[in-house]
């Protein structure tokens, strides 16, 4: 079966060659870092970047996913294009708790982590349907004991976009349901049946990232 394309070579396969060498020139120019995104934002390729991804008709509240996004790509083609995918058996032992094994020892900064299709499902809006996890990208947060997650939902190559949630922080620490079920259970009509799973809020999201 052939490997589905990621957004970051979706969106960026031949952008990020072009304009992310520039802007890392002027990072290093200014003697900057884009681990922060208030310093990234402020570097004028970047805001050109911006402006040329925006549609004409404008984004509202959306510009902060364009942002998110532009950001994550960057800082994952900066460590070297890293993407991992998962096995169907590799996402069910994370699921349950399991380290994820292949980013253990010198796991490269940045990077995406794709899952198994249509095996995890999240509601990002209330009224909204359900919509699968493609994946998502990590990447540092503002100290060593966070990190940014940038979940990427219901990406199809007939569709045109994509659903994104971001999330930054430290591992949430005794993270339980308000209903009482166990993170990542099935919300889905006879979803536990057919061996789907859910993320219920950001939480969920950043506890998997950190596995």
């Amino acid at each position: 079966m052939a490997e589905r394309p990621t957004p970051f070579e979706l969106l960026f396969g031949d952008l990020a060659g072009e304009r992310f060498p520039q802007i890392r020139d002027g990072l290093e120019t200014a003697g900057q870092t884009a681990r922060d995104r208030d310093v990234f934002l402020l570097n004028q390729e970047v805001v050109t970047l911006l402006r040329e991804l925006r549609p004409e008709e404008g984004m509202g509240e959306a510009i902060d996913q364009l942002v998110g996004l532009v950001h994550h790509a960057y800082l994952m083609w900066e460590a070297g294009v890293w993407t991992f995918r998962l096995t169907r058996d590799r996402g069910l032992a994370l699921l349950g708790g399991a380290a994820l094994k292949d980013l253990s020892g010198s796991p490269p900064s940045a990077y995406y982590l794709q899952w198994p299709a249509r095996s995890v499902w999240a509601q990002i809006a209330p009224e909204e349907p359900h919509e699968p996890l493609d994946g998502w990208f990590v990447s540092p947060g503002q100290n060593d004991d966070t990190i940014r997650v940038l979940g990427i939902f219901g990406l199809h190559p007939e569709r045109m976009g994509f659903s994104v949630v971001e999330v930054m922080g430290a591992r949430p620490a005794g993270l339980v349901r308000p209903d009482g079920t166990p993170p990542f259970a099935s919300v889905l009509p006879a979803g536990d049946d057919a061996g789907l799973y859910s993320l219920v809020g950001t939480e969920e999201l950043l506890e998997l990232a950190w596995r």
